[in-house]
């Protein structure tokens, strides 16, 4: 991340599914990132809404609010990152589940913002900026 630059907001899946629903406060919160700064996700979390939509109907949302947002990869450094958080989560006996540790690798390597309903959780990992909607 360039130095004075804006930390990139990466929406979890509980916050997406949210938003979908039309629950607050997650939608309006999605809105208004998504028509300002901006607002991304992970390829994880894609794959667990694209995973999750049963009809085409809910299919085409997902694909609707994604395609309006940055999709960030698991690439090596993030897998790097995420191995970092499995290791340090084991260490101290305070799990959390596999995509949660990709996720937190990839917004760690994007130096980003988790915005997430499961910052209890998010909070474990060390060095990961977390908000609530």
């Amino acid at each position: 991340m360039v130095a004075g630059a804006l930390a990139v907001i990466v929406a979890d899946t509980d916050v997406l599914i949210d938003a979908l629903k039309g629950a607050e406060p997650s939608l309006g919160t999605v809105r208004k990132l998504l028509e300002g700064a901006g607002l991304a996700t992970t390829a994880v979390t894609a794959f667990e809404l694209l995973a999750g939509a049963r009809i085409e109907h809910e299919q085409q949302e997902v694909e609707n609010l994604i395609g309006g947002m940055t999709v960030l990869p698991v690439d090596l450094e993030a897998a790097r990152r995420g191995a970092e958080v499995h290791r340090a989560l084991r260490a101290s006996g305070l799990a959390i589940g596999a995509a949660d540790r990709l996720i937190a690798g990839i917004v760690l390597a994007q130096g980003g913002r988790l915005l997430t309903r499961n910052e209890r959780e998010f909070a474990r990992v060390p060095g990961l900026a977390v908000q609530g909607p």
